[in-house]
């Protein structure tokens, strides 16, 4: 135990610079879960347990790359989301908490019984956390997700298929959907976490998120903020049931302009709704 609890000092001492002590705490105890397979009772409860010269050197290279600000879930090649165990690489973006907050608001809404299995569709969906959590959770339910990217689209799959979320998944650049959908395919939630960042914000940005995280999903163009919101709330008017909702994570400092968008888009009721934190996060949109 004496070994772990110096290699626990060491790991805290290298990213001190990087992170808080108790960010770090979080993420030494990840790697022994993850990277080396060890769960908590295994190295807490074992006053002998000490760590092969593998996995000291396995610690060592991890603390290395995050040294230079790559985030463990790239290093590492997962994330959780949502009790979901998720592959991610760099491209695609990391599943948020704050994503996990619009997950639950849907899932929330529409967790009582229906006449019929709702009809889904994930728009920008990265690594498929978004439809993989609704399909766990809302089973009935018929899912479609949509990216502009191949390669996150193959890392969605292979997530759906892990957790054996059946999703119906298409390669496709929002912007075209006129030229995309069927005149007669609706769906009764449309849900989205669009690119939002405006190149204005990059000095806000934490740099391990500039540096490695894919800017496809997150930058929209500084003259055109609301681009992705009002191209889907346009789809929407298209293709949303009488009764569905649109759903929405949006930039905390746009959270008035879209719900004002929307209303002038002609959607009668607009909720707009704070995370955890306090900010401006989600928003939901309803005929």
């Amino acid at each position: 135990m004496q070994q772990l609890n110096h290699l626990k000092k060491e790991f805290i001492d290298k990213l001190s610079p990087l992170y808080p002590v108790s960010e770090i705490e979080s993420l030494f105890a990840q790697v022994l879960e993850d990277a080396l397979q060890l769960k908590r009772k295994d190295y807490l409860l074992d006053k002998s347990f000490t760590l092969s010269a593998a996995g000291l050197e396995k610690i060592k290279k991890i603390s290395d790359r995050l040294l230079k600000g790559e985030p463990l879930q790239y290093i590492l090649g997962v994330a959780w989301f949502m009790g979901l165990h998720l592959k991610v690489t760099e491209k695609v973006l990391i599943p948020r908490p704050e994503t996990e907050e619009l997950v639950d608001l849907i899932i929330q809404d529409h967790s009582s019984s229906i006449d019929q299995p709702l009809q889904i569709i994930d728009i920008g969906t990265g690594s498929g956390c978004i439809p993989s959590a609704l399909k766990a959770h809302l089973r009935d339910a018929q899912v479609w997700a949509v990216d502009i990217s191949r390669e996150a689209l193959e890392i969605a799959k292979y997530n759906a298929a892990k957790h054996h979320t059946s999703i119906n998944f298409m390669l496709a650049d929002i912007l075209d959907w006129e030229f995309v959908f069927q005149d007669g395919q609706k769906f009764d939630i449309i849900v989205s976490n669009p690119p939002y960042i405006t190149p204005g914000e990059k000095e806000e940005m934490h740099p391990n998120v500039l540096q490695f995280e894919p800017h496809l999903a997150l930058f929209v163009e500084e003259k055109a903020p609301l681009l992705f919101y009002e191209t889907i709330a346009s789809f929407a008017l298209e293709h949303l049931q009488p009764k569905g909702k649109l759903y929405f994570e949006i930039n905390s400092n746009y959270g008035v302009e879209v719900k004002n968008l929307l209303y002038k888009k002609g959607f009668k009721v607009v909720r707009l709704l704070q995370d955890m934190q306090g900010a401006d996060r989600m928003i939901s949109a309803s005929f």
